[in-house]
């Protein structure tokens, strides 16, 4: 199944792209599965294994923020577009919308001075004066502070800790048992890159914003594992279900599947970028450390890929290049098969 798309990923491995790489290719009821290279190169050699957790970086704000977004949004708590103002009065901007800032439109100036040099609460009150450009709601603009913000809005409404909220409303109940946030054993962990001062980060989010906000980030610091990403994955291919039980609604995945921006042109739905394909949308995700999930519920189609590209080193610009390669072979083999 998808040799080509297998062939690519491995070729790319032994090409440098990244150390290591697991992935997953699932069509229906069967599945594809490669486990290559290495875990880590520094300080020590260590080969890759299944169980290990990757630092999947961005992909939490799919896996995590947006899916308890779309939840509350399910049960009437909120209204996609209401402002954000609306659920937490201490961001003071009007204008800015959910829907912006899930479909990343808000043009929102994230500039902060000295922004890794601020303790957690600095970092947060920062984040809670950004405002909206004048290009709100027709040019899309990915930015962390969406989904930031969304977490600060989330803590609002449970009165607790994000990472508490995501573990109660979306690792507990999909069963996915092995992933966290600040991880205390760093032996499970995959590491990521090397810093200035030659250390490697081994079980500490790479997201600098992450690691300054901790238990209150919304935009990254998940680590999770293949396993544990498959279930989220199969829930979204089971429009939605569970063991029987509706996680989400079937018409909130067939909406996702829309293109959600203001104009309807921005090629972006809730939290989720669209691949579209012989006129067809699946759901789109990368993670910054080198990860990304394809997920098409209509064709029962997704790649749950995961390597550790910025071990030890971060060469983003060409990693995009190979990494939208691999992507288009697969998006040209499987409407092939």
């Amino acid at each position: 199944m998808y040799p080509a798309t297998q062939k690519i990923i491995q070729k790319k491995m032994q090409q440098g792209v990244y150390p290591g790489v697991i992935y997953e290719l699932i069509h229906g009821k069967n599945k594809e599965m490669g486990i290559y290279g290495a875990a880590a190169i520094l300080p020590e050699f260590q080969g890759m294994e299944e169980s290990l957790l990757f630092d999947v970086a961005s992909l939490t704000k799919v896996v995590c923020t947006t899916t308890v977004v779309l939840k509350l949004w399910e049960q009437g708590e909120l209204m996609i577009d209401q402002s954000l103002h609306t659920y937490l009065p201490e961001f003071l901007n009007r204008e800015i919308t959910l829907r912006h800032l899930l479909t990343h439109t808000a043009d929102i100036q994230t500039w902060i001075p000295n922004r890794d040099q601020l303790n957690k609460e600095a970092l947060r009150q920062a984040y809670l004066k950004m405002e909206n450009g004048e290009n709100i709601g027709k040019v899309v603009n990915y930015t962390d502070a969406g989904t930031i913000l969304l977490g600060f809005m989330l803590e609002k409404l449970f009165q607790k800790p994000v990472i508490e909220i995501f573990q109660e409303e979306v690792l507990t109940p999909l069963k996915m048992t092995a992933s966290c946030f600040l991880p205390s054993d760093k032996k499970k962990i995959i590491p990521t890159q090397q810093q200035a001062d030659g250390t490697v980060l081994r079980g500490i989010t790479h997201d600098p914003k992450a690691r300054i906000l901790a238990e209150h980030a919304g935009n990254a610091g998940l680590f999770t594992n293949l396993a544990d990403l498959e279930k989220f994955v199969q829930m979204y291919l089971d429009w939605g279900m569970i063991a029987g039980q509706s996680f989400l609604r079937k018409k909130t995945i067939i909406q996702l599947l829309k293109d959600q921006t203001p104009d309807g042109k921005g090629g972006r739905s809730f939290g989720w970028d669209l691949k579209i394909a012989s006129k067809q949308s699946a759901l789109f995700h990368t993670g910054y450390t080198g990860t990304f999930l394809l997920i098409d519920p209509q064709r029962q189609e997704a790649c749950i890929f995961l390597s550790n590209r910025i071990h030890p080193n971060d060469d983003r610009a060409g990693y995009i290049k190979h990494r939208d390669e691999i992507l288009a072979v697969y998006q040209k083999e499987r409407f092939l098969e």
